[in-house]
Parts: structure tokens; C-alpha cells; sequence
């Protein structure tokens, strides 16, 4: 069982940088394949951007390319979202997955509210 706890969200305002990072329990993590994902209220979970076991293959949504950088550090089983020139329209729950199995992630975080004002 792999258990992963996000960390960094919080209130900022338009234009601001915020980092967040997601622990991941279990020896497996430099297997997997890693996302993060994000729900706004009244909308549906979407991607953000992954990165793969060996940082060859990283991916975005369009609507974050250029401004999030996702990254990993196996050794210490993290990885993370480095998100610049937040929008208002970046306020989302994010939530960090693992583990692309089938087109799906295996596991998947609690959530870190991150809210960005006008």
C-alpha cells in the first residue's frame, strides 16, 4: 500500500509562485509514474501535469504549460509542483497521484487547497 500526503498549498494572489510537494510512503515510488491533479468547485477532476519513473516523459495541460514545472527526487520519494504566474482560475484542490496503471492511477493524496484572489 503506498500512502501520499501533499503539502504547500495555500492563499496567494495573482501573479505569485507556490511549491507544492507530495510524500509518498513505500519502496515502489521510483517505479511509478506520477501526476497531479486538480478539482476547482462545481468542476471536475483534471489533469495537471506527470512525470514518469525516469523524468523522460513529462506532460502538461495546456492551461499550465509554461508557468508549472513538475519534478521528482526518487531517493527521497517526493515530487513536486512548482507552479508560477498563478491565475485565479488555478484555485483548485490539488491532488497528487501514483502509479499509471490502465490509464488510471492506483493512489491518490488527500488534497491541498490552493486559492490564488484577484
Amino acid at each position: 500500500q503506498v500512502q501520499l500526503e501533499e503539502s504547500g498549498g495555500g492563499v496567494v494572489q495573482a501573479g505569485d509562485s507556490l511549491r507544492l510537494s507530495c510524500a509518498a510512503s513505500g519502496h515502489a515510488f521510483s517505479s511509478y509514474t506520477m501526476a497531479w491533479f486538480r478539482q476547482a468547485p462545481g468542476k471536475e477532476r483534471e489533469f495537471v501535469g506527470s512525470i514518469s519513473w525516469n523524468h523522460r516523459d513529462i506532460d502538461y495541460a495546456d492551461s499550465v504549460k509554461g508557468r508549472f514545472t513538475i519534478s521528482r527526487d526518487n531517493a527521497k520519494r517526493t515530487v513536486a509542483l512548482q507552479m508560477n504566474s498563478l491565475e485565479p482560475e488555478d484555485t483548485a484542490v490539488y491532488y497528487c497521484a501514483g502509479q499509471l496503471v490502465g490509464g488510471r492511477y492506483s493512489y491518490w493524496g488527500q488534497g491541498t487547497q490552493v486559492t490564488v484572489s484577484s
